[in-house]
């Protein structure tokens, strides 16, 4: 295994060869600078795996080195130790409050300086592991998640074209007609992935946020526009046979949103839980009011319902709960997209949900008055 590399950044000479020779004695590999400013040209050479840096110095101090480290995102993770010979309780509070791992104070006893060597090494090397093996695991699930959601629709596509060609002289009305909607499923399976993913660029780019800066408008409509919305979806509702119902407060105060945006939004909401309703017979609700100067537009549903370990990660990317038993489609961008929408908007979305028995998804936007004050 490579010998882990520690920067020591130090302006008296003596200390600074001490505490490289313990190092180098446990079987580190040590790096030395004389203040702030050499620190920042060694690491333009070399990334150590740890840096232990003085207070005191010219030209640099310890604070203002540790500054510059943390304007390099690549740099952020490396773990930081302060070295002082002061001792007073606010020093240590700063070098904490800044997000050094930890602080000794001169003199310490060789040991001291190891132990805490090895544990913020030890501790580096946990997290980058961890997020090594989290990373890797949603990089295989988007890779399959791709998979399936581009090579299932091309298939249905390219299946049903094949059978419409080769019959397409003897094949009955009737027939032909399966094979378009056959089709057009798939190719409508194909739109919505490309959409989504153009959403996230847009998203990712600022471009859903200068959208609603330029077309965001105040409204005293939103009633009828949920209402709108939620009839898009009564034939949904009727073949699988989900009662839909709203429940929306007189009178709701203007709001400023852009109404494409919230008509994606809510239509998400609303196409899961009846997705997510899987027994004939139950109810999804839509439901408004005002609370406290928020309209809080709610979907409640009598699904199958969330776990709590999966709603703590509902809204994250590329995420799917129990996507084996519930055969989905999608590769998880729906619930991210809602909460981008809805933030681009000033609002919040938020969930209750509880296994067996259903879900409510709740959307909180801020009435006008409150916006404007």
């Amino acid at each position: 295994m490579p010998k882990k590399q520690i920067l020591v950044v130090e302006d008296q000479d003596l200390l600074l060869m001490a505490i490289r020779d313990v190092l180098e004695m446990e079987g580190y590999r040590v790096v030395t600078a004389g203040d702030g400013v050499e620190g920042l040209e060694v690491m333009q050479t070399l990334i150590p795996d740890l840096i232990i840096a003085d207070i005191s110095m010219p030209r640099m101090d310890g604070y203002k080195f540790f500054e510059a480290i943390h304007l390099r995102p690549e740099w952020v993770p490396i773990p930081f130790i302060f070295l002082t010979a002061r001792a007073e309780k606010e020093d240590r509070l700063k070098g904490k409050a800044m997000g050094a791992e930890d602080y000794l104070v001169k003199p310490f006893d060789p040991q001291e300086l190891l132990v805490v060597v090895r544990s913020r090494i030890g501790r580096a090397e946990a997290i980058r592991e961890a997020t090594e093996g989290e990373f890797e695991e949603l990089k295989q699930q988007i890779i399959t998640l791709l998979s399936h959601e581009l090579r299932t629709p091309l298939t249905s596509v390219y299946g049903y074209t094949e059978l419409a060609l080769e019959d397409a002289a003897t094949l009955p009305s009737s027939e032909f007609q399966q094979y378009l909607v056959g089709i057009r499923r798939g190719a409508d399976r194909l739109r919505t992935l490309v959409e989504d993913l153009l959403m996230i660029v847009r998203l990712d780019t600022g471009q859903l946020e200068r959208e609603f800066r330029l077309l965001g408008t105040l409204r005293d409509n939103l009633d009828e526009i949920i209402l709108r919305t939620v009839n898009l979806f009564g034939a949904q509702a009727t073949r699988e046979g989900i009662t839909l119902e709203t429940k929306i407060a007189p009178r709701l105060p203007p709001v400023l949103i852009y109404e494409n945006f919230f008509v994606d939004a809510l239509s998400r909401l609303i196409d899961n839980a009846i997705k997510f309703s899987r027994n004939k017979g139950e109810r999804v609700t839509m439901s408004a009011q005002v609370v406290d100067g928020w309209i809080e537009i709610a979907v409640t549903d009598e699904g199958v319902g969330i776990a709590p370990q999966g709603v703590a990660r509902l809204f994250e990317r590329f995420r799917q709960i129990n996507r084996e038993k519930m055969e989905q489609q999608g590769i998880g961008l729906g619930l991210s997209i809602v909460k981008a929408l809805i933030t681009c908007m000033e609002g919040e979305v938020g969930v209750v949900s509880e296994l067996g028995v259903g879900s409510t998804f709740t959307i909180r936007l801020p009435a006008a008055q409150q916006h404007q004050s």
